[in-house]
């Protein structure tokens, strides 16, 4: 009777370390995967003054908009955390779209040839973000999932394993897009 209540206790004992280090496993691809989007926020957090400058140069009574894409970038930069380095990228996004949207009105600035190259280095950038958002989500998502799960559960309480979150559209991405001919 004792051999089976050790064997039961060190199966126990096994399935709670494979479950803990499933779940371990499962949270550092989803925080490596935050990392590649921190590696591409980077690169446009980067690219961003450059093309403030550019603009600035065409658009000179256009300050409030040209302060609040260079207000949301520093935000961005000293954002600390995932949650609030997802909501100050997606400020970011909104702060670029309005910049690229003064820039309509500008053909001068639409024809510049160092505007144009910022402007499809930032695109490069911006799809590689997407595709890295997707991968995160899907690490996030997984990773969720497992701490959800029953008996992980169990174990994800046990080890204090959290919640982690997801990039999604911001209120003002979801809009229709006005179109004015």
């Amino acid at each position: 009777m004792v051999w089976i209540i050790v064997v039961i206790v060190v199966l126990l004992i096994l399935w709670v370390i494979g479950v803990q280090n499933s779940l371990v496993k499962k949270k550092m691809q989803a925080e490596n995967a935050f990392a590649d989007i921190d590696v591409q926020l980077v690169k446009r957090y980067d690219l961003i003054p450059n093309i403030v400058n550019t603009v600035k140069g065409y658009a000179k009574h256009e300050k409030e908009t040209l302060e609040e894409v260079i207000n949301a970038r520093n935000n961005a930069v000293s954002a600390q955390g995932v949650d609030d380095k997802i909501d100050a990228d997606n400020k970011v996004t909104q702060a670029i779209g309005k910049l690229f949207a003064l820039a309509e009105s500008y053909p001068d600035l639409k024809a510049n040839t160092n505007f144009l190259n910022l402007q499809n280095d930032l695109t490069k950038i911006e799809t590689e973000l997407a595709g890295a958002r997707k991968y995160y989500n899907a690490a996030a998502r997984d990773y969720n999932y497992a701490i959800k799960v029953i008996p992980n559960c169990i174990v994800a309480k046990l080890f204090s394993h959290k919640e982690m979150s997801m990039f999604t559209a911001e209120d003002e991405q979801r809009k229709n897009v006005k179109v004015e001919f």
